[in-house]
């Protein structure tokens, strides 16, 4: 793995908009700005026209606008572009897995809070060893007033999810909010019903259950501001909802043997496709 940020440049608004936003996490990381981009081979060749620049003509002068302007608008950036040909979705998932972190554009719906997540993105963040983060096309959202919201589940390791988080937070100097979504099993079937004190002593446990997981980053990261929430609810509800006003949303993904391709959990689908702030899917065991 090289210290380095990645991102894949195909000309659209939201690769454009996922570019500068990758400048200035490189810039916040202290590490090169990778801009990558991906002639898809095998392709459907194209009507000759006289005077038409090739591909390989309008990639070059992409990566040049863009290294361009990550140069005027960081002096320091270390700037460094690539050109790669075949299936865009491998490429850019082996370029994932050699960076520190690669981003990734994800087109909006409009006024709708949403991403349409195209296969290439979709595979990437499905198969990268590496944190990967989809960015939506620059629109009208007001500037972000709240921190970093975090999806955790205390049933399952998530040392990686937490380190990534700690680390994050500190960088940008942003408070740190995390979210264990749970419901009451349906074995306690109307016992809830008529004594609602029983799925508060629960929660009070899940939330300590939290508060224990926490703790050891707590006081390695005494700089940071932290709160943990145990609520009650759909857990990619509840996250969207907390995304709203926040500056980046982490969630996890574990790794999953399926027999067709790479495969998100409900919740990191839903939060990626519904979120309007960006998204990184964080790889977990």
């Amino acid at each position: 793995m090289t210290a380095q940020v990645t991102v894949g440049l195909d000309g659209s608004a939201e690769s454009l908009a996922a570019a500068r936003w990758a400048a200035g996490e490189a810039v916040l990381r202290e590490v090169p700005l990778r801009l990558v981009h991906v002639e898809e081979w095998p392709n459907t060749p194209e009507v000759p026209v006289p005077y038409a620049r090739t591909p390989a003509e309008r990639a070059a002068e992409l990566l040049q606008e863009e290294a361009d302007r990550a140069r005027k608008d960081h002096p320091d950036l270390d700037v460094r572009v690539e050109r790669a040909r075949g299936r865009a979705a491998e490429e850019l998932t082996a370029a994932a897995d050699e960076s520190d972190l690669t981003v990734l554009g994800s087109r909006g719906l409009g006024g709708v809070l949403g991403f349409v997540v195209g296969s290439v993105s979709l595979a990437v963040v499905g198969a990268a060893r590496r944190p990967v983060v989809l960015v939506r096309a620059e629109e009208d959202r007001a500037a972000p007033e709240g921190g970093i919201v975090v999806g955790v589940d205390v049933s399952h390791p998530c040392e990686a999810l937490l380190a990534f988080s700690f680390t994050e937070a500190a960088r940008r100097n942003l408070p740190l909010h995390f979210l264990y979504s749970w419901t009451l099993p349906a074995s306690y079937g109307h016992a809830a019903v008529m004594d609602p004190g029983i799925g508060e002593e629960l929660g009070n446990r899940l939330l300590g259950g939290l508060d224990d997981l926490l703790a050891p980053w707590r006081k390695r990261y005494g700089d940071v501001d932290v709160t943990a929430k145990a609520v009650v609810g759909s857990a990619a509800y509840q996250l969207v909802a907390a995304a709203r006003d926040a500056h980046l949303v982490i969630v996890g993904r574990r790794n999953r043997k399926v027999p067709l391709g790479p495969h998100l959990g409900h919740v990191a689908h839903a939060v990626i496709h519904h979120s309007a702030a960006p998204v990184t899917i964080v790889p977990l065991p």
